[in-house]
């Protein structure tokens, strides 16, 4: 006979013997589970499972209670819900992995970095290029220009250097842009305009174009490509090889573009939003900041010299004795176009340490290289003109407590005022963007958020002020996202949110890292290629040439693969998204277990077991082996084999354990 009783007030009956879970699973209601597998006998281990009597107010775990003729249960309250958070919680707490690469977790685009080395090292570059585009529609300038936030996280740093990251995406862009095509869909019918051609605006463009959304970009230039045209230097990055050649693919794409454009002038924002379904606005930061100082009119901006630079084909006067004053990317792009056009003395001008400088440390390195002189802790106070020379006066500095940004903040050295002559100040300390009248901004100038009125949507440097190409490819396509869901009800699939790591490689130990690869290459980093050091002081070539294929695909053998092998699968993390967890409720020490790797195909990473059991009993009761059991006893309970011998070869043929553990502590040590 059934026995009848309630789930959230919805009548169920149960079979004599029959677990609340079984009976809920059977009427089509969700309970969440980590330890129960239907093939074993019944472990309670995990609570996630908890439900409620709504009689007595206990808490069951439903993978082992059985209902009670007339009980009320309920599994989907907030208070069930906040029970099972807590378990959850307490699970994380303990839980030794990495959910995701910390290359990964560093880039900005969320590229899967990961995926596309291992397509490199295996030399397919076309299904390289395929998962890159997925998150960086422009990898050929990317692939040249980016700051190279993942290999600053890369676990490689631990001993050596890190994998370079950054040639995979040049190189299988330079073999296969041309090639590759995006399959477009059928057309929504839907419109969208943006404003600004640079790579927010193109980012935008790309991903709304793979939504069948038709899309116009405004721009304000003769042509596209904001500041990777007018901002990035020709010997960073080549305009007609590189930028044209990967702008073209745009229009392959359907992108309408219309140039000589400019919004509040001969573009307004009314005509924009009556005549398109959606407007981005993306319209970068083009206004400079100035020196701050007396007479600062007398020097030129750092965005506007290299935009003259670049607007006349690299070719312009030698600025003579030429003084920049900044320390960020645009400074350094300064220096070295100085150089390159022929300055006999180029000086950098920055008001902290070097140690402080923003800009990249390849780029200070290689302005050293190319003859640019430093000069650290001073800041301008006048400029003024005298006998045809620019008289620029400086005080020393001193570094005083911390400001906002974390820096120390240089603090006036009185009485130290020193004048150094110069043919061409330039001012590279800071842009700002003009934004649109109408719309609310911040302290800064900038626009306050993405979504800036209904229909209305804002990427790019004109949101989070100066940023990198990859920051503002990342911003467009979050705009495009927002578009596609507000014009098309499209949701973007929720990337989870739990990422439980190791920690950075700061804080490990080479003996940390665990290798799920036998062929891990200990060869050092490949090195770039670069051009002669006086053909780099006297020409705009590109400074370094794409790494060959065989050389990054041995570069593609360093990478550790530190990822969990079960990410895309682990029940832990997708229950603790589903219940809004965090791995840091609970603070307190996590116990440090060794990895087993002696087996070909399967690794054990201790560290995510959650002792639910679940392999030990599918080992006894399924397969009819005892391989497996638990050893020791609370907070040290872990998982191991006979005599800690290790799996035997024959487990190769069966992996049942394998395929039923929720966390990936047994897995197979080859990802896809």
């Amino acid at each position: 006979m059934s026995i009848e009783f309630t789930i959230d007030g919805r009548p169920v009956s149960a079979a004599p013997g029959q677990t609340i879970l079984e009976a809920a699973r059977e009427h089509g209601i969700e309970i969440p589970s980590l330890c129960r597998e239907q093939r074993v006998s019944r472990t309670t281990s995990c609570f996630v499972c908890v439900v409620r009597d709504c009689k007595t107010g206990r808490f069951l775990p439903s993978c082992s209670a059985c209902p009670a003729p007339g009980q009320a249960i309920e599994s989907d309250s907030e208070a069930v819900r906040d029970m099972r958070r807590t378990a959850l919680n307490l699970l994380l707490s303990e839980h030794a992995g990495d959910c995701e690469a910390p290359c990964v977790l560093a880039c900005p685009a969320h590229a899967a970095v990961e995926d596309y080395v291992r397509a490199g090292r295996q030399g397919d570059f076309l299904k390289a290029l395929a998962i890159i585009k997925k998150r960086i529609p422009l990898p050929m300038t990317v692939g040249r220009v980016c700051p190279r936030f993942c290999e600053k996280d890369c676990r490689r740093n631990v001993y050596g250097k890190p994998v370079a990251i950054n040639e995979f995406k040049r190189l299988a862009a330079d073999l296969f842009y041309d090639t590759y095509m995006e399959e477009l869909p059928p057309e929504t019918g839907k419109k969208a305009a943006i404003v600004g051609a640079g790579p927010a605006g193109l980012s935008a463009a790309y991903y709304l174009r793979l939504a069948g959304v038709a899309v116009t970009v405004f721009d304000a230039m003769p042509a596209a490509g904001g500041m990777t045209r007018y901002g990035i230097p020709e010997y960073r990055l080549p305009k007609k090889a590189v930028l044209d050649r990967e702008l073209a693919h745009f229009e392959k794409l359907g992108v309408t573009f219309s140039f000589n454009r400019t919004l509040g002038k001969d573009l307004q924002l009314d005509e924009l939003k009556r005549d398109f379904d959606a407007v981005i606005i993306a319209i970068g930061c083009w206004k400079s900041s100035g020196l701050r100082c007396s007479g600062e009119e007398l020097a030129v901006s750092g965005i506007d010299f290299l935009r003259r630079v670049a607007e006349n084909g690299n070719v312009a006067d030698n600025p003579g004795r030429t003084i920049v004053v900044g320390g960020g990317n645009t400074a350094m792009d300064c220096v070295r176009t100085g150089v390159r056009l022929g300055s006999p003395d180029v000086r950098c001008f920055y008001r902290r340490t070097e140690n402080e400088m923003p800009a990249e440390k390849i780029e200070i390195a290689e302005s050293r290289e190319e003859g640019v002189s430093f000069e650290f802790l001073v800041a301008p106070v006048k400029l003024e003109k005298c006998d045809g020379s620019l008289i620029l006066t400086c005080r020393r500095m001193k570094l005083g407590e911390p400001d906002a940004s974390g820096r120390r903040k240089p603090v006036e050295i009185p009485g130290s005022d020193f004048e150094t002559a110069a043919d061409t100040v330039i001012a590279a300390i800071g842009q700002s963007t003009k934004a649109p009248e109408g719309l609310p901004v911040n302290r800064f100038g900038y626009l306050e958020n993405e979504n800036p009125a209904p229909g209305l949507y804002a990427a790019g440097d004109c949101v989070s002020g100066a940023a990198t190409v990859v920051e503002a490819l990342a911003s467009g396509r979050r705009a495009a996202v927002a578009v596609c869901r507000d014009l098309l009800g499209i949701e973007e699939p929720q990337e989870s949110k739990i990422f439980v790591s190791r920690g950075s490689w700061q804080d490990l130990n080479r003996g940390d890292l665990v290798f799920l690869r036998n062929d891990v290459s200990e060869r050092d980093r490949e090195k770039l290629d670069f051009i002669s050091l006086e053909e780099r002081k006297t020409t705009f070539r590109e400074v370094t040439s794409t790494m060959p294929r065989e050389r990054v695909m041995a570069e593609g053998e360093r990478c550790i693969e530190c990822s969990c092998t079960d990410k895309k699968n682990c029940k832990l993390r997708l229950h603790a998204d589903e219940y809004g967890c965090d791995p840091g409720a609970f603070k307190g020490g996590k116990q440090i277990l060794a990895y087993d790797t002696r087996h070909p195909l399967i690794i054990q990473d201790r560290g995510k077991c959650i002792k639910c059991g679940t392999c030990v009993k599918i080992c006894k009761e399924v397969v009819g082996k005892s391989l497996l059991s638990l050893k020791k006893r609370g907070f040290s309970t872990c998982v191991e084999t006979a005599f800690d011998a290790g799996f035997p070869e024959s487990c190769s043929d069966c992996g049942a354990c394998v395929e039923a553990c929720p966390t990936g502590a047994l897995d197979w040590r080859h990802k896809a």
